[in-house]
């Protein structure tokens, strides 16, 4: 794969639930690596929390499952199906992430079949980890 896609080019997502804003680097049904800028401007920020605004976790690992997808998504064997979650497991956060941070995220899949797989994941903010976890996955037709 010469030029990296974009993540709506290959992710059904959409703004405000599209967590990844590029993808830096890309193997098909392998790994993925990219980033997610946090502006302050987003409306979750506005209640988590007023006064100290901070990423919710979920969001972090929802970040990381996109990246996944983005992987999965971009093989052939898997264009125009939807990779839903299916479980996560051994999540662990270690830092807030607030506004103004850049999310780095990388996604090594581990396990893949027609049906399933399962992939790690890692989440840093200039080198430090913020979030971790394994993310079992489902491919369904779109």
């Amino acid at each position: 794969m010469d030029a990296l896609p974009q993540p709506a080019d290959i992710l059904p997502h959409r703004p405000p639930f599209l967590l990844v804003d590029e993808v830096s680097r890309l193997v098909p049904a392998t790994s993925a690596s990219g980033s997610w800028r946090l502006t302050g401007e987003e409306e979750f920020f506005r209640g988590h929390f007023p006064g100290r605004p901070t990423l919710p976790g979920v969001l972090m690992v929802e970040s990381m499952a996109q990246l996944g997808g983005i992987a999965v998504l971009a093989d052939p064997r898997y264009s125009g199906r939807l990779v839903l979650f299916g479980g996560i497991d051994s999540a662990r956060f270690r830092r807030q992430v607030v506004p103004g941070e850049v999310l780095d995220l990388d996604v090594e899949i581990s396990r893949l079949s027609s049906r399933a797989g399962r992939g790690r994941g890692r989440a840093t903010v200039g080198g430090e980890l913020a979030c971790e976890a394994e993310l079992l996955f489902v491919i369904v037709d779109a």
